[in-house]
């Protein structure tokens, strides 16, 4: 069932070739020669890929001869990057903004010499493809077109990016269960344990969340912990998790050994009454599970844990309680939940040949949810019968009930992707089953990898990404929708993890085990703990498999003897690197080699603890586009950060009280900045309105920021600002004068979202945030603004939709005239609960027209006024 994507990967070095700066390059170093060949070469090949992929399956020697195509790809890439890399350096060279001082890290190459160099390698990859396209015509392929726009928009009615599907057909299953926890056990056992089974895909772990969300069980429980185990048993990494949940934050444990753990573990159960979830279990190995139950009988009588498992046998060894055996929804219930996803709201009756196909495909689901959301979701906006026949009558029924597994119409649902999304989704399998996936973060690891195709030359590569996205979502490939701030999280059920691992197969790999064996060909390598490779790295390190890594993550890495060694020479070996992730690390100082990958479009080092200044050499990656450095002990970031032109998006936290040295005014490319927990900044800096691509700011936890810069008023592409707890921060100040509104001062905001926080010097909102934005601001929050007694200017505001007020009580009233608003809640603010109370209130007349009202947690729906 493996993918090799060369499609999609030939065209992304075709689109490479075909665009204005490519041309340019071709001419300025006399190679359109050697760059049309190349072109006619993969023209060539690219005609009879489609035919190639479907036809793989059965053709050993055809998935060779794709394997060796896509590698060459690779390759061409890395070729063709050396070229951009290059530019970029002449850039700054050349920019008379940058400053003279540039020169320090980029000594002029004689541009002979590269001219030779590249000619060269462009020749080499030339004939490489030329000896590959040549063996094409053994195969007997056939010319196939790919009938969508791998670049258009799809034509596909999308559900809302952070749904929240009800789930249906589960009260009397979480009733039962709930009746169970409840009781006093007759077990004789310390700690009861009640399993769920069900095959993949059933809910057992949307059963579990209603049981461990219900209003009665927080009520008999003291502390409720949940952790998703999944197919890994270690110890440690376990007792970290439990902590994590129990004490509900992220602290560092890593270090600590299974003794000291075990301690804290304990120290958090402490004869509590607990309910724990343990998640997706698939241990066999009983020594195991009785060393963990051991570990967890520090808690207080009748205390439970719930395991959900797909495994009778688990189920067998963890439970000391009858099983709770989850059974498939019935046909009524799974009609409805089909229909739900398969038609936008009141389209239904429009088509009913449809919805009496759509029963016959029901009942061959068994009522399994995942199933029925997938296919409803494959069906949204189909409206010819043949398309619903073709599910119906698919020969994937026939596996389904031979296997009695759902993976092949997960398989269908993903088969019927474009080529584009059918790799995008298979990246994906280079993250862990459980793993929280942040929007933006997801966007920026496809687009560090090319993944992702503009629609025209205008399209900002992140709305692409959205639209990916957003297409993934509306097939219900995510789910568990969540929002902070302006980001976005979600998950991917399990079965679909599986699914992208196995299309991807052998690019990627997820590595925690010393016996584990390193498939031939991957680029993509997750590291879960550096336990074994710290043995021996250098051995690890010269594994043949590893030369043409392009991601490599190494998460809660831990700092040792070896590991800094380790991490030297990966920087050395591994050249083509696009992605680095060292977040969650303890390093005190990173070599100096970073400078040396080139390559680099992603870099995460949060959450580092002891790291206090990172190299200066990460100023010479001009690729990087991701930087990600919120690292509370940084003390000063390097000087010359102005010479990352291309960055897209920057997390930092430093020390240092201003940030003018640091040139963050000449990222032209940023999209994305966020300030946090910069306890000693007074100032931000200068120039804030030569960030034209500056999209989201987010100033989190800047304890001594007294003002904001004047320019950030002139910040046109500015849409989402959030400033949270900067308690000494005065909004109606900028650069440490009092703002005056003059009528020559232009005010260029456009913001659709703000949201301010924990701001106490905060009486009034300033008219610079409201003037510019009156007529797109759609989102507005206050939090924790104790002294806010006025919100003058909201009735400008003719776009606003939706206002959260939280904790601001001295808050009195709110303006006349709001037409548009459609969402309103407040919470702990007495006098506004009081004035705005529905029919009572004095001044409810004024919010009377609102779709949704919420007050101190009392939802009130107003649609019928």
């Amino acid at each position: 069932m493996a993918e090799f994507f060369a499609f999609s990967i030939v065209e992304d070095v075709l689109v490479k070739l075909a665009t204005q700066s490519y041309r340019e390059i071709s001419r300025a170093w006399g190679i359109q020669r050697e760059f049309q060949r190349l072109n006619d070469l993969l023209a060539t090949v690219k005609a009879v890929l489609l035919d190639a992929e479907e036809k793989q399956v059965h053709d050993n020697p055809l998935r060779v001869w794709l394997q060796k195509l896509k590698d060459a790809c690779y390759d061409a890439e890395y070729v063709l990057d050396e070229f951009e890399i290059e530019a970029l350096r002449r850039q700054l060279l050349k920019g008379k903004d940058i400053g003279s001082k540039v020169s320090y890290f980029f000594s002029a190459s004689n541009p002979v010499a590269f001219r030779f160099r590249m000619a060269h390698k462009i020749k080499k990859v030339r004939k490489r493809f030329g000896e590959i396209a040549a063996l094409k015509n053994n195969f007997h392929l056939t010319e196939k077109h790919d009938g969508t726009s791998h670049v258009g928009y799809l034509e596909r009615e999308t559900h809302s990016f952070v749904q929240a599907t009800d789930i249906i057909g589960r009260d009397e299953d979480k009733q039962k269960i709930i009746k169970i926890l409840m009781q006093t056990p007759t077990d004789k056992e310390d700690i009861s344990v009640l399993p769920i089974v069900g095959i993949g895909g059933l809910g057992k772990t949307a059963l579990a969340k209603l049981v461990f969300n219900d209003e009665c069980v927080d009520r008999h429980f003291e502390l409720k912990i949940w952790v998703c185990v999944s197919d890994d048993f270690d110890l440690k990494r376990l007792m970290i998790k439990l902590i994590k949940a129990a004490k509900g934050v992220n602290g560092d444990w890593s270090n600590m050994d299974l003794d000291e753990l075990q301690k804290v573990l304990r120290d958090c159960l402490n004869g509590k009454r607990y309910l724990l979830i343990l998640d997706d279990l698939w241990n066999k190995d009983y020594i195991k599970w009785t060393e963990l139950k051991r570990l967890l009988e520090g808690g207080g009588r009748r205390s439970k844990i719930v395991v959900t498992t797909r495994s009778n046998q688990i189920a067998k060894m963890t439970g000391t309680i009858p099983t709770h055996n989850l059974q498939g929804l019935s046909e009524k219930e799974s009609l409805s939940l089909f229909l739900q996803f398969a038609f936008k709201k009141g389209e239904m009756n429009q088509y009913p040949h449809l919805v009496k196909i759509g029963g016959e495909i029901v009942k061959k689901c068994k009522g399994v949810p995942l199933v029925l959301k997938t296919l409803g979701s494959l069906l949204l906006s189909k409206t010819s019968e043949h398309d619903w026949k073709l599910v119906r009558d698919s020969e994937m029924w026939a596996l389904v009930q031979q296997e009695n597994n759902i993976f092949p119409i997960l398989k269908l649902s993903y088969d019927e992707f474009p080529p584009h999304l059918k790799q995008c989704f298979a990246y994906l399998s280079a993250f862990p089953k459980d793993y929280i996936f942040y929007d933006m973060m997801l966007i920026q690891f496809w687009m560090a990898h090319g993944l992702l195709q503009p629609s025209n030359e205008n399209e900002d590569m992140e709305d692409v990404g959205t639209r990916y996205l957003n297409d993934l979502s509306s097939r219900s490939f995510f789910q568990d929708f969540d929002n902070e701030f302006s980001l976005n999280y979600f998950k991917m059920h399990d079965l679909l993890v599986d699914l992208a691992m196995t299309v991807a197969k052998n690019e990627f790999c997820i590595v925690n085990s010393s016996k584990q064996k390193i498939p031939q060909g991957v680029r993509h390598l997750y590291i879960d703990s550096l336990d074994f490779v710290g043995k021996n790295p250098s051995k690890f390190l010269d594994i043949v498999e590893l030369c043409h890594l392009r991601t490599l993550k190494f998460i809660n890495m831990e700092e040792g003897p070896s590991s800094k060694s380790f991490l030297k020479k990966c920087f050395s070996r591994f050249k083509q690197l696009r992605v680095l992730d060292l977040q969650g690390s303890s390093f005190e100082v990173l070599p100096r080699n970073l400078g040396s990958l080139k390559h680099l479009r992603y870099l995460d080092l949060s959450r580092n603890s002891n790291i206090k200044k990172l190299p200066s050499s990460v100023c010479k990656l001009q690729r990087l586009e991701t930087l990600l450095i919120v690292c509370r002990g940084i003390e000063e970031l390097p000087k010359d950060m102005r010479c990352m032109i291309s960055l897209r998006m920057l997390a930092i936290s430093t020390k240092q009280k201003l940030l003018s040295e640091n040139g963050f005014e000449h990222l032209k490319a940023l999209r994305f900045l966020a300030i946090r927990y910069c306890e000693n900044i007074e100032y931000l800096f200068d120039g804030f309105q030569n960030l034209k691509s500056l999209h989201t700011l987010l100033i989190v936890n800047c304890k001594s920021l007294i003002s904001l810069p004047h320019g950030l008023k002139s910040s046109t592409s500015l849409k989402y600002l959030i400033i949270l707890d900067c308690e000494k921060l005065d909004l109606n100040m900028t650069l440490g004068s009092q703002w005056r509104e003059k009528e020559d001062d232009e005010i260029g905001l456009c913001l659709q979202t703000l949201l301010i926080t924990g701001l106490p010097k905060l009486e009034a909102v300033p008219q610079w945030l409201l003037v510019g934005s009156a007529n797109t601001l759609q989102f507005l929050i206050f939090r924790k603004c104790n002294n806010l007694t006025t919100l003058e200017g909201l009735q400008k505001l003719t776009s606003l939709e939706r206002l959260v007020i939280i904790d601001c009580p001295k808050l009195a009233s709110l303006p006349e005239q709001m037409p548009c608003l459609k969402q309103l809640e407040i919470q702990r603010c007495p006098i506004l609960s009081k004035r705005f109370k529905p029919e009572m209130g004095e001044d409810w007349i004024k919010i009377a027209h609102v779709s949704s009202l919420q007050i101190d947690g009392n939802e009130f729906s107003l649609s019928n006024k």
